[in-house]
């Protein structure tokens, strides 16, 4: 016969083991994971803090150094992540491939001040749904040294202009180096017609570049060690080098246009915690949270009209790209097929062997 006693010992042991089972999953509801750049706005501290603070959400970080990477970490984890940064230009991939759901905006309180070009993107939204939120959106140009320039460029040619010989730095990344030449030689940077045109324009680069360079924080290192007189580079992180590290830089929108690009936020297939990825993104495009970031440290422009209305005058997102004459020749990019990438890589391989001979 089974006594009280040990009836009463194998209640206690099931009632501490469910209590425990429901104390992780409100601890494991309480979190989320978000896939992002490093550096890149979702993973500032204080705005963790403050986002925590409102919600109880913690946030955890991965981080991702190319859009391949991260389309491979989406298909090889699923369930892993609740949120993921997508660039407009890989959105409708990631839809295609299953790797991120629908998101129901309803509730999210600053969606709607979303500018509706952004909010409605047609790489964001597939029959009638929404598959990824705008949260900011840029510039990809050039920036110069104020010391070395006493008047400032207007054109792109600068890059090839012989008296900045060996003082030129520039991305190694095969889709903006095409794209670059396509602006230089009056193309589609999406769909460029004459690639012979762009090779040549390529080539003519080699007496120029002084170094190659792949991340923000080793753009700053060269800038700070002098190793460039101008270089390619992006608006935002213009804006962070200029704010934030006090660089001597001026960022150039060229007469000839520039390449555009918009960074959405979606939620992952099979999230952990929807619900609170929904909470997370609603925070990233709030005014509250992005003028901070934008005046403090120094952001891209951001999808919210109200949030850049509540900049100061002057802020380069607001007085810059906020500027309709500054950005009527801007190119967005746009999606692309994997054909046409491959071609770009090869091209920019190819050049890059020629500079080195």
């Amino acid at each position: 016969m089974i006594s009280r006693k040990h009836i009463f010992r194998t209640l206690s042991f099931f009632v501490l083991s469910l209590g425990l089972l429901i104390g992780a999953r409100q601890t494991f509801a309480a979190e989320i994971r978000v896939l992002n750049w490093q550096g890149y706005g979702t993973d500032e501290a204080w705005s963790l803090e403050a986002f925590k603070k409102k919600t109880g959400i913690a946030v955890v970080h991965d981080y991702f150094n190319s859009e391949q990477e991260m389309l491979t970490k989406l298909r090889t984890n699923p369930g892993a992540y609740d949120v993921v940064l997508i660039n407009s230009s890989y959105t409708r991939q990631a839809i295609d491939e299953g790797l991120i759901q629908v998101i129901d905006t309803s509730g999210m309180k600053n969606v709607p001040d979303l500018s509706p070009g952004m909010r409605n993107n047609e790489n964001f939204i597939k029959a009638g749904k929404t598959y990824s939120i705008a949260w900011v959106w840029g510039v990809t140009s050039f920036a110069v040294d104020t010391g070395d320039f006493k008047t400032l460029p207007d054109s792109i040619e600068v890059l090839w202009d012989a008296k900045y010989a060996g003082r030129v730095g520039w991305r190694d990344d095969a889709v903006e180096a095409v794209q670059f030449a396509a602006i230089a030689t009056g193309q589609d940077i999406n769909n460029p017609a004459d690639f012979g045109l762009i090779r040549e324009k390529l080539r003519a680069l080699k007496p120029q570049i002084r170094t190659f360079w792949s991340s923000e924080d080793e753009w700053n290192q060269f800038f700070s060690s002098n190793e460039f007189d101008l270089a390619t580079y992006w608006s935002g992180s213009a804006s962070r080098s200029k704010t934030q590290f006090k660089l001597p830089l001026e960022f150039i929108i060229p007469k000839e246009g520039a390449i555009g690009w918009l960074d959405g936020l979606s939620i992952a297939t099979g999230a952990p915690n929807a619900e609170g990825a929904r909470a997370f993104i609603d925070w990233m495009i709030d005014p509250e949270f992005y003028v901070e970031w934008d005046t403090k440290i120094g952001a891209p422009a951001s999808a919210n009209a109200k949030a850049n209305a509540q900049l100061p005058e002057t802020a380069f997102n607001r007085a810059v790209l906020g500027n309709p004459k500054k950005i009527a020749k801007v190119q967005f990019m746009g999606p692309m097929s994997g054909q046409l990438r491959e071609k770009m890589l090869e091209l920019w391989q190819e050049t890059k062997t020629y500079m080195q001979q």
